[in-house]
């Protein structure tokens, strides 16, 4: 019998990291399934130097912290002995790792969220020795979990090409957008922090590799003698400085391709302002090769934004009909894509409704309850 009140454990070491994927991932899902109601409670378990005082906790969660070391060692030595060990002794019923770094051994049944396989599957990101031996690690302890949770159906197909799992123990459950994602009138005073113009073409995210930005920067040798003066890019995000196969040097391809008049580059977003830099945009780009789970786009068109994204992995499974999916190749058909989102208005708000009614399909709420689902069926 599935029991119905349930003790569930989560490692909470991204708790602190907002910024992150992981981090979003951990506090949005702790907080739905709280507010599911029932008998679950929750115990986030972290390394001592981790502080929740500045977040405040959902309902129905407490806080515990373990002693714990700085660094990759200490991560590794939480993941693998401190939680599992603490899950023990709290009497958990169940243990959530809401990211790829569960233990290989654990006494308490285990749920492992794997957002998507970068690291295995994408050369550039395997970093060295160290790097690689984490990731044959983190690989097997998934084959151990009672259920393993992943962003997409593409991320799905992968773990079942890729790791050996049984498809009866892997689940897609879609992520969302925070409810402060919406539509919303413009925002002057972020607009200026950022040095945001009236109108723009929007990259937000990282810059490394995979987000295949020599792509959109070439498509702006297109866009910016069309209409780079009224649509300048704007790529929203800190440039790494440090130069290596996988942060290529987008400045010096900037200058290489004549772009400085019609690109800007904001530095790092706050989290609190995404939202009025989304709406700000004539259109939002996102052309990479690989993403576990397309957020981005999910958040542009929660805000009205039309988007244009390429046809990889969980880009099209995100957004769906509601905007332009192409080819990341495909340097011309990009250009006409930004184009006519900026210019046609027709056409951009027939993308904001369809954007707008896509991305409804998404909430954290449907995801803690189907998450919910799996964490009992591991404990049946």
């Amino acid at each position: 019998m599935v029991p119905n009140a349930m003790h569930l454990a989560i490692n909470a070491y991204f708790w602190d990291r907002p910024d992150t994927g992981s981090g979003q991932y951990v506090r949005q899902l702790a907080a739905h399934l709280t507010g599911l109601g029932g008998d679950l409670r929750i115990t986030l378990v972290a390394p001592r130097q981790l502080e929740a005082a500045d977040h405040p906790l959902p309902a129905a969660c407490t806080w515990h912290t373990v002693p714990g070391r700085p660094g990759d060692l200490g991560k590794v030595l939480f993941e693998q002995f401190a939680f599992p060990r603490t899950c023990r002794e709290l009497g958990a019923d169940l243990a959530l790792v809401p990211y790829w770094g569960s233990p290989l051994r654990s006494t308490v049944p285990l749920v492992v969220t794997i957002h998507d396989l970068i690291p295995l599957l994408l050369r550039e990101y395997r970093g060295g020795p160290l790097g690689r031996l984490y990731t044959g690690l983190v690989a097997a302890t998934a084959r151990g979990a009672q259920q393993v949770i992943t962003d997409s159906h593409a991320s799905r197909d992968d773990i079942l090409a890729h790791l050996g799992i049984p498809a009866d123990r892997v689940w897609a459950i879609h992520l969302a957008a925070g409810d402060h994602f919406r539509p919303g009138p413009p925002d002057p005073a972020v607009a200026a922090k950022y040095g945001l113009p009236d109108g723009y073409t929007l990259y937000l995210g990282g810059f490394d590799l995979r987000k295949n930005l020599e792509t959109l920067l070439r498509a702006y040798c297109h866009v910016g003698p069309a209409i780079g003066d009224d649509f300048p890019l704007v790529l929203a995000g800190r440039p790494v400085r440090s130069r290596s196969p996988r942060f290529p040097d987008l400045e010096a391809l900037i200058r290489e391709l004549d772009l400085g008049e019609y690109v800007r580059i904001t530095g790092y977003v706050d989290e609190a302002d995404k939202p009025a830099v989304y709406r700000g945009a004539a259109v939002l780009v996102q052309l990479s090769h690989y993403e576990g789970f397309g957020l981005t786009p999910l958040e542009a068109m929660s805000c009205g934004t039309p988007v244009v994204v390429s046809d990889r992995s969980s880009l099209p499974e995100v957004v769906g009909a509601a905007g332009f999916a192409l080819d990341p190749a495909d340097v011309e058909g990009i250009a006409g894509a930004i184009i006519a989102c900026a210019i046609q208005e027709e056409l951009r708000a027939d993308l904001r409704q369809r954007g707008l009614e896509q991305a409804a399909r998404f909430s954290w709420k449907r995801t803690a309850e189907e998450t919910l689902e799996v964490l009992r069926r591991a404990v049946s």
